[in-house]
């Protein structure tokens, strides 16, 4: 499992022009499933993710994490992290978990994990993801910027 994390202040989703999600002050997180991956990865990117210490204190040092500040997190489903560019120009997807729909099954259970670890402080309701599979557009206003690659 591939995952980009970005620190945000906000971002929103839309498909077909119609929002799909917002969160305030929290993480973008792309994630690409893979062939090899199952639920155990879900669990530890949620579990890594969720507590990683990436926001600043009150003394300016990244020492605090999306759970400590009861931050919003966006999950966006996202093949392209699993493009292979060694060869040629084209990328190829071949390492993406197939079929769809078992890539489905693997993201929708990941978004469970994210927030299984957010409602141990109560703020389950601030993991929002987008649409499986569609044509997504998402602006964010990056804070930072702070992107970290999983």
């Amino acid at each position: 499992m591939k995952a980009v994390i970005q620190r945000v202040y906000g971002a929103k989703l839309s498909v077909d022009g119609e929002i799909k999600a917002e969160i305030g002050r929290g993480l973008v997180v792309y994630v690409g499933v893979e062939q090899p991956d199952e639920y155990s990865h879900a669990d530890a990117l949620a579990q890594k993710v969720t507590l990683m210490r990436i926001f600043e204190d009150d003394g300016g040092k990244m020492n605090l994490s999306v759970s400590d500040l009861k931050g919003d997190i966006l999950l966006v489903s996202n093949f392209t992290l699993c493009a292979d560019i060694k060869n040629g120009h084209r990328p190829s997807f071949s390492g993406a978990k197939r079929p769809a729909a078992d890539a489905k099954e693997l993201f929708d259970y990941c978004v469970r994990a994210f927030r299984s670890c957010m409602d141990k402080i109560g703020c389950g309701e601030g993991v929002k993801c987008g649409v499986f599979g569609a044509d997504m557009k998402i602006d964010q206003v990056n804070d930072g910027p702070v992107t970290i690659i999983y």
